[in-house]
């Protein structure tokens, strides 16, 4: 794998929207052993949110992430800071699906590959909205880390989808 990417920083930072998928928990501490690797750390939360708790991936994002959602949705853009972050994507994307029995959620990670401090996420979500229809997309997020945390991210996504969703369905 290259480790030398020319625009490295314009590659991360992103959806969480996807990430918005995140949740409405903002101050979490991330429990991270000094012995697992940042890929370790990003599997344990994406697979703890498979399976309906989003708080282990919440606590890894720092509070002075740098978010960049690249393309053209809605939502396309950087934020800076977990606060903007919440309040720009991640709480309007959960409240899409706060009434609805099936959360948005991680349903099949294809993989997650470390080079040095990135972790890539190629992974697809699923969830049943406030209307009752599904929605369905598939990500990549590329995380930069330190201590555990992720301080950039940049998100990849079917902007078709997910701003159907972000028309059709309001927080």
């Amino acid at each position: 794998m290259n480790t030398k990417h020319p625009s490295r920083r314009a590659v991360l930072s992103a959806a969480a929207v996807s990430v918005g998928m995140i949740g409405s928990v903002v101050h979490a501490k991330p429990n991270v052993s000094t012995n697992q690797s940042n890929k370790d750390i990003v599997r344990n939360a994406l697979e703890a949110w498979s399976r309906g708790t989003n708080a282990p991936f919440i606590a890894l994002i720092s509070e002075d992430i740098r978010w960049t959602i690249v393309g053209h949705s809605l939502i396309a853009g950087t934020t800076n800071g977990k606060a903007e972050l919440n309040e720009k994507t991640n709480l309007p994307f959960v409240a899409r699906f706060n009434r609805s029995s099936t959360k948005f959620r991680p349903v099949r990670i294809h993989g997650i590959y470390e080079d040095g401090d990135m972790v890539i996420v190629h992974f697809d979500g699923h969830g049943i909205a406030n209307d009752g229809k599904p929605y369905d997309n598939s990500y990549a997020w590329f995380l930069t880390m330190r201590g555990g945390r992720v301080i950039a991210g940049t998100a990849f996504f079917d902007s078709i989808a997910f701003n159907d969703l972000w028309t059709r369905v309001r927080p």
